[in-house]
């Protein structure tokens, strides 16, 4: 059987209410980057059920949840609860220049990537230049 004690358990119960609780976990780690055309966010999620897993875009605004459960069941003796359960969210204000259509999510070895593509209309583009020969260039719109 396994024996625990804990000289600051106090501490850790109030660290508890302000940085989240078993039941209501504070916080969805996240790292997030562009790589060429694309943009990506990837979650921490270790031990969730992939189908607990919800992405929802709406008006820009990416809104991830994830549920981890405690093993349930007869004979099930709980010795020790230390991980973080319960439902995880975070939300996300994405710009106007993401393409949020063709968003695509996996998940892999605890992490939720997804991978957003960049819109076409925020892609840089050569502008043509053009002169009238006077030294002076007009630019055609």
């Amino acid at each position: 059987m396994l024996m625990r004690t804990d000289p600051f358990r106090e501490i850790d119960r109030l660290a508890e209410q302000f940085f989240g609780t078993t039941s209501r976990p504070a916080v969805m780690h996240m790292d997030a980057y562009r790589e060429g055309d694309h943009f990506y966010a990837a979650f921490d999620l270790p031990g969730v059920d992939p189908d607990s897993i919800d992405c929802t875009v709406e008006r820009n605004v990416l809104t991830v949840r994830a549920q981890r459960r405690r093993p349930t069941g007869d004979g099930v003796e709980l010795v020790a609860a230390e991980r973080p359960m319960g439902t995880f969210s975070r939300q996300l204000f994405l710009g106007d220049t993401l393409d949020t259509d063709h968003l695509e999510a996996a998940y892999d070895n605890g992490v939720l990537t997804l991978r957003i593509p960049v819109a076409e209309r925020a892609k840089p583009r050569r502008v043509a230049v053009s002169s009238n020969g006077n030294g002076r260039k007009q630019i055609d719109a």
